[in-house]
């Protein structure tokens, strides 16, 4: 016995333009809402490994400064602290690993110098921070020791 055939209406499958628009306007919206956030959270994540790479290169100066009996000066830098000035003795390094003078989160050089230009303190370890133009203590958005 064969079942008689019934029309069905004729649907197409898939969505309609203003669906489509719709869900286009709706991701927007949640893009819109949460990048900010999301950003600002990035923005913040770096300050805070600035500030602890601070902690940990003033750490690293501190050993520098027991072997040679002063922090490196202004114009041997951070770099110091991986390859040997000439004109020092007792340099017990490297004191960093890698090749050459550590970068910010915002991969841009450390700002380094000694003597402060600050009251109580040895030297200024600084980075420039997320607009690069915070070079002195309390500049722009630096992060400073």
């Amino acid at each position: 016995m064969t079942r008689p055939r019934t029309q069905h209406a004729r649907h197409d499958d898939g969505f309609t333009l203003l669906e489509l628009l719709v869900v286009i306007a709706i991701l927007g919206l949640l893009v819109a809402i949460v990048a900010p956030a999301a950003l600002k959270q990035l923005g913040g994540a770096r300050n805070s490994v600035a500030k602890d790479q601070i902690v940990r290169l003033g750490g690293v100066l501190d050993l520098y400064k027991l072997d040679v009996g002063s922090y490196p000066t202004t114009e041997q830098g951070l770099s110091a602290l991986v390859d040997k000035p000439s004109d020092v003795e007792n340099w017990n390094g490297p004191y960093l690993k890698g090749e050459k003078s550590p970068k910010d989160p915002w991969q841009q050089p450390w700002i380094y110098r000694n003597p402060s230009n600050r009251s109580n303190h040895d030297y200024d370890l600084c980075s420039a921070g997320s607009s690069g133009k915070g070079t002195e203590p309390g500049e722009g958005d630096a992060i400073c020791n």
